[in-house]
């Protein structure tokens, strides 16, 4: 299926399927509230039939912001945003740990048929100004399948420490709350994702048992207010993930809130030394439907990576 593309000069781009869907609006202006740590993000994200599967600025988390790359527990500095968590003290509202990814370019912007290219140029900045990270981040939008009622975003990370000193990255759990590891690429589904179900590879349980987990992919599906209809998004690991400078673990909640986390710091710290870099590179597809296991496996192999 052909795609046509747009971009707001500075503000955003945007992907629209021939029935007129906009399926992927990816927002890398500056956001207006420090305090939600500005940085860009993807939202709305809609699957082809046109339903909206990211959640913006919830009541509850305003710093939630549809499919974005953060890191909760970075040297001391919040790139998640809102409230952080202080061992012993619970969650505080400390603005000045909150830290900003700063949108410098787009080094690669390819448009095809059925396919965009990204490749992306941030900047991490800790509250004070100083400089911390330099990001290459790639997005491609691909596999717009309507038969199968499907499409993929791909999004990668490689991210180099440009301090004198190493970068420390942990997550709440690593600072002593128990099953709180959210940090890395993060979904926030709309409101009626909650209480949605989650597998995986060799599992039918609940988010709840699955927290924490490990895999090649998860799946979270739900039914949807308002319309007679399901969706059901995947996540998942490139191959060369478990290569990776430190292992990843499933962050996952459907109850109070839906959302994923592909975290790469849950239950321990990692360092990345100066001058050092590390990548990830991660797959989800938007689907109609309540797609089971079986489903989702037989469409995860026909995407080779």
């Amino acid at each position: 299926m052909s795609i046509r593309v747009t971009h707001a000069h500075g503000d955003h781009i945007a992907v629209t399927v021939p029935n007129g869907t906009e399926i992927l609006r990816y927002v890398y202006r500056p956001d207006p509230d420090a305090f939600e740590s500005r940085k860009p993000y993807a939202h709305p994200v809609r699957t082809l039939a046109g339903h909206t599967v990211t959640g913006y600025r919830p009541s509850d988390h305003r710093w939630h912001k549809g499919l974005q790359m953060t890191a909760s527990h970075l040297s001391g500095q919040n790139f998640w945003g809102g409230n952080c968590y202080v061992h012993g003290q619970g969650y505080l509202p400390l603005p000045e740990r909150i830290g900003s990814m700063r949108h410098d370019g787009f080094p690669e912007f390819t448009v095809e048929d059925d396919r965009l290219t990204i490749a992306e140029e941030l900047t991490w900045v800790e509250n004070g100004g100083e400089e911390w990270a330099r990001e290459l981040r790639g997005l491609t939008v691909h596999s717009v399948d309507e038969e199968a009622g499907a499409w993929a975003l791909d999004w990668s990370i490689e991210l180099t420490n440009v301090r004198a000193e190493p970068l420390r990255f942990g997550s709440p759990t690593t600072e002593g709350r128990e099953l709180a590891g959210y940090t890395g690429l993060q979904w926030r589904g709309p409101r009626d994702f909650t209480g949605g179900t989650a597998f995986a590879p060799e599992s039918d349980a609940d988010a709840e048992k699955l927290m924490g987990s490990q895999g090649p992919w998860l799946a979270y599906t739900t039914e949807h207010d308002d319309i007679d209809g399901h969706s059901t998004l995947v996540f998942a690991h490139a191959p060369e993930n478990l290569e990776a400078l430190h292992e990843s673990h499933w962050f996952v909640r459907s109850e109070p809130i839906p959302t994923v986390a592909f975290s790469w710091a849950f239950f321990e710290e990692f360092e990345l030394p100066p001058g050092e870099s590390f990548a990830y590179r991660y797959r989800v597809v938007f689907a109609d439907g309540a797609w089971d296991r079986e489903r989702v496996a037989a469409h995860l192999k026909g995407m080779p990576w």
